[in-house]
């Protein structure tokens, strides 16, 4: 055991792994969860992890009973209906409520769950919707509902506070931020404001208060005392301005995976919760636990099989079902899921909640701790975490994690530069808004005019815009697991010091120097270009299929002619790639100009398969759209289609582009550099029409890839051909190409795009005995030296100046040829 977790037992021990469990973490991990070896799974609020002994149960009850359609009498039907109730009534004695005043009603999901409650609640003009700020996108949605039926909606801010003279939990306070009310309909407006303040004409009307019993942002749990505040008109003074019986509803999706809600102590109105944030599996799977009297209220309109006692078709006459949970139910629950329950409750009851609370809590405290001790060169802070913890009692935040990283300088790391990074190391995490715009943006600190100029710029959930006008529009988060140990801890907090804590490296002129103020290209390798040459020329007529290189080869306005000419579409119109279909890989390609032919070859199929290059397909022309480029293409018939979709194992149409529509901008102050929208034709590439990479570079990355590996075994090298260039030179100093602005090859001219060419995972992936092998280098060492803003960097994008002039490339064809001089400027 090494100093530091002993330094970690010695401060956690008593609630770290399970001391009082039957087996104990490392135990449970060595045998439950094998496949998470060489894994740091670090998302344990997105969706928590199944164990072994869990999915073994589930398989051996299914394959030794028969379960039927609970809606019947046979006996398969009521073991299934004996099933559901038995499980029922332990979802209930999970959140400790008494069956004689609740119901388990079963959902597709939590959200599933909220959607029932806002659909059925009695809204009316006189009601009001009041929700916490820090609340998931589905809590809002409810919002939906009331303002359809003209009733106020109000989002509040909730802070926890404590009276210094009172020492009793009695006398905790809470200050609450109203903000604006929301509202549909001029006349409503006047109907219910006099003087600026709310009124109700009527006492008898309904209000719904919604708050999460854990923020799934930042962790911060929420008082349960709430509920009785809230519900006796007690909560500060807004419920004296909204007359009526409040009602409250809280979201434990993520609370009750380590600290469910008590409700003989907490007796809220809805409580929902989804199962597979507590053990894994099943997914698709909630369930709203309702209160008696609350059930009685909601105004179910829909019926359904399962829900009537009796309809009669053609005419308007139903009797529905007295019972709750079948009025709220919709047809055939999920009964088979329903049944798996009991065996992930079997591993929480064994570890006991209290205890899974507990270890958590003190994995996530304690790197909580080293995350806010982390310091760059300069002394100023890596980490900014949202939410911290209380000193006096860690227990008061979930086991979530939420941060953002800063540069040295000041400037922040994008959250996606974050988790390709992490996903480089093996590590899972999250990041974004994580479905809770409230909470993201209090904590980040974007106000209104943010968010809409965000949206406005491109910015949507999901997408890569982490950082906009130099602030984050969303976070990085981890969270912890009742199987996360120590060592994940450690895994992510080596990842953190290894990759965005800079300090002092390297010698010049006898004084330590700091990696990230240097240029990408290595100082102690600048020397004056001699002799480069162009060493290889290929094509890859067939996007993410293979290339063939040749010795000559022609230009056109496009670029090289025919080079990513050509690409396949999925059923659903999508691009096929090889991230995405690996088989691709295994497709040969050749164009013989001689012959006008494209030809194909692939270890799937028993014929080659040939393409005129001349023929004439306008009558099958269409247009799609490219990674936000449109295109016009040609498509190709049944036989072609069907050679493909053989090759790699799915349905697939192959196009040809025969045109690109395309924009020009230019980038102020950079008279000589290009943006990436260039006037220039482009085919089916990313970015530049060409990509270019140094034999120079590739060999600086080998022996880097040969030292970083400390196990004494063969590290493992690559060839230029990993990076799929067009042409490859040689002659030059490592890194040298960075620097270039322009430069030409024989007689033909190009343009470097500023930035250079930005690195995926593509790069990882090759070939071996036929079977296409997935790694983590080169990207992994490419990003340790080879990274700017939130770009692994290597290669450089070329245009060809001929297209970009607009000069007709039928009057003077020029030629790349092989072994021709390359004179760079820079």
């Amino acid at each position: 055991m090494g100093q530091s977790k002993a330094e970690f037992l010695e401060k956690f021990g008593g609630d770290y792994g399970y001391p009082d469990a039957p087996r104990g973490i490392d135990e449970l991990r060595a045998a439950e969860f094998k496949r998470l070896e060489g894994m740091v799974y670090l998302d344990h609020a997105g969706a928590t992890l199944y164990s072994e002994a869990q999915m073994a149960d589930v398989a051996r009850d299914l394959m030794s009973n028969v379960y039927g359609n609970p809606h019947s009498q046979n006996d398969s039907s009521m073991a299934s209906s004996d099933i559901v109730t038995s499980v029922r009534h332990q979802v209930l004695k999970y959140f400790n409520a008494s069956p004689r005043d609740y119901k388990c009603i079963f959902t597709s999901g939590a959200t599933a769950a909220l959607k029932l409650v806002g659909e059925c609640f009695p809204w009316s003009r006189d009601s009001c919707y009041m929700y916490t700020m820090e609340n998931h996108n589905s809590v809002l949605g409810i919002r939906e509902y009331a303002l359809s039926k003209g009733a106020t909606v109000s989002a509040v801010d909730v802070e926890e506070v404590v009276d210094p003279s009172k020492n009793h939990e009695s006398d905790r306070l809470f200050k609450v931020s109203k903000h604006s009310n929301q509202r549909r309909g001029d006349d409503l407006l006047l109907h219910n404001y006099q003087n600026g303040r709310l009124t109700a004409i009527s006492g008898n009307n309904l209000n719904l208060f919604a708050f999460p019993s854990e923020c799934n942002f930042s962790g911060h749990k929420f008082n349960l005392s709430l509920v009785k505040l809230i519900k006796e008109g007690k909560f500060m003074d807004f419920s004296s301005q909204q007359r009526g019986q409040w009602m409250v509803l809280i979201d434990a999706a993520k609370g009750c995976t380590t600290e469910p809600p008590n409700l003989t102590l907490y007796p809220a109105d809805f409580v929902v919760c989804s199962f597979y944030k507590i053990f894994g599996y099943p997914t698709g799977l909630g369930a709203l636990i309702v209160k008696n009297e609350a059930a009685n209220l909601l105004n179910k309109t829909y019926f359904s099989g399962g829900t009537v006692a009796a309809s009669i078709a053609d005419i308007d006459f139903v009797q529905k079902r007295k019972g709750i949970e079948q009025v709220l139910e919709d047809g055939t629950i999920s009964f088979l899921s329903i049944s798996s329950l009991r065996y992930g409750f079997k591993i929480i009851d064994m570890l006991t909640i209290s205890a899974i609370a507990r270890h958590t809590a003190s994995l996530a405290t304690y790197v909580r701790n080293k995350m806010l001790e982390l310091k760059h060169s300069n002394e100023k802070n890596v980490c900014i975490i949202y939410g911290q913890a209380s000193k006096e009692n860690y227990l008061k935040m979930g086991p979530t994690i939420t941060f953002n990283l800063k540069r040295e300088d000041g400037t922040w790391f994008g959250y996606r530069e974050v988790e390709k990074l992490a996903s480089l190391s093996g590590i899972h995490l999250r990041t974004g808004c994580f479905c809770n715009p409230g909470a993201c943006a209090k904590y980040v600190g974007l106000s209104h005019s943010d968010l809409v100029s965000n949206f406005e710029a491109g910015h949507v959930c999901w997408d890569d815009n982490d950082v906009i006008n130099g602030k984050p529009t969303g976070a990085v988060r981890i969270s912890f697991g009742y199987m996360s140990t120590y060592e994940d801890a450690e895994e992510f907090l080596k990842f953190l010091q290894s990759s965005f804590v800079s300090k002092p490296v390297g010698l010049k002129n006898g004084y330590m120097v700091n990696m990230d103020t240097l240029n990408l290209v290595d100082d102690w390798c600048q020397q004056a270009i001699s002799d480069i040459r162009l060493k290889s020329i290929t094509i890859y007529p067939v996007k993410s299929c293979q290339g063939f290189s040749v010795q000559s080869w022609p230009l056109t306005t496009g670029g090289l002619k025919y080079d990513r000419e050509w690409l396949l579409q999925g059923s659903g119109g999508e691009v096929l790639t090889q991230k995405k279909v690996p088989e691709l890989s295994s497709i040969c390609t050749l164009i013989d100009l001689e012959l006008g032919k494209l030809f194909l070859e692939s270890p799937k199929c028993k014929d080659k398969l040939q393409i005129s290059l001349l023929e004439n397909l306008t009558h099958l022309s269409a247009e799609v759209d490219v990674y936000g480029q449109r295109y016009e293409v040609q498509s190709y018939g049944d036989k072609v289609n069907s050679w493909f979709s053989e090759a790699i194992g799915r349905p697939c149409t192959f196009v040809r582009c025969s045109s690109s529509k395309y924009r020009s901008c230019t980038i102020n102050g950079r008279r000589d550099r290009l943006c990436r929208d260039t006037q220039s034709k482009l085919s089916f590439v990313n970015e530049g029409q060409l990509l270019l990479v140094s034999e120079d570079s590739i060999s600086d990355l080998n022996s880097r890839l040969s030292s970083s590996n400390g196990n004494g075994k063969q590290g493992v090298l690559v060839d230029a051909m990993r990076f799929r260039p067009n042409i490859v030179v040689y002659g030059s100093t490592p890194y040298n190409e960075d620097n270039w602005k322009r430069l030409h090859i024989g007689d033909a001219y190009f343009t470097v795009i500023h930035g250079g060419c930005n690195r995926c995972q593509m790069i990882n992936l090759y070939q071996s005995s036929g079977q296409v092998i997935k790694s983590k280098e080169p990207l992994a060492t490419l990003a340790s030296y080879r990274r700017k803003q939130g770009k692994i960097l290597f290669g450089v994008l070329l245009n060809y100046e001929d297209g970009m002039e607009g000069e007709d490339d039928a009057i003077v064809e020029r030629w790349l040829k092989v072994g021709q001089e390359v004179y760079p400027s820079t």
